[in-house]
């Protein structure tokens, strides 16, 4: 069975929307306005490039994604990996063409079927909404969070507030750095 790592930048509160610096969202761009830059914080992004075999996207964030990385460097190792979108709305036809193979998954089964098929790890970008939905059906394995010491208050949480049994995890890496900000990796436990 594959891995199904969500990666996500997270303030301390447990919001997750838009922190690159994505249009119409009130604090849009908040993980790098007021935070000192510390390169060896996101060694992280280059490490899960490296390990990851296929990536999962929500299509809120594919539709953020799709126009822009295909053309990073920092962001070449995803060009050629494969790339699943959960959307019961996007048509292929909304695809971009140049950003490898992508395909369409319509439910949460689908993607519980993926993840019984040969391969490594699958990584989860931004896609809140999806994360929260994959998290309450117990289809995550292990989340990778970079928690910045802020509070935004609003905005789109990581994790649902569904009422549903405890779910344990455990820390198997964590790191601070000088600005504040800290890794944290959880493995869920089964």
């Amino acid at each position: 069975m594959r891995t199904l790592i969500s990666t996500a930048f997270v303030s301390l509160d447990g919001v997750v929307e838009a922190p690159g610096g994505e249009p119409g969202y009130r604090n849009s761009g908040w993980t790098f306005k007021n935070m000192e830059f510390l390169p060896e914080a996101y060694d992280i992004k280059g490490r899960e490039q490296q390990e990851a075999t296929a990536m999962l996207l929500g299509r809120t964030s594919y539709q953020a994604f799709s126009p822009v990385w295909p053309g990073m460097e920092d962001f070449s190792s995803y060009k050629e990996m494969p790339k699943y979108v959960v959307s019961t709305t996007l048509t292929d036809d909304e695809l971009v063409s140049d950003w490898g193979r992508t395909t369409i998954l319509r439910s949460l089964d689908e993607v519980a079927a993926l993840k019984e098929t040969e391969g490594g790890p699958i990584i989860m970008h931004g896609s809140a909404t999806l994360n929260r939905n994959l998290s309450d059906a117990g289809l995550i394995d292990r989340y990778h969070l970079l928690v910045f010491p802020l509070l935004l208050g609003a905005g789109k949480r990581l994790f649902s507030d569904t009422d549903k049994d405890m779910q344990k995890l455990e820390l198997v890496e964590h790191e601070a750095y000088a600005n504040g900000l800290q890794k944290n990796i959880f493995d869920v436990v089964r």
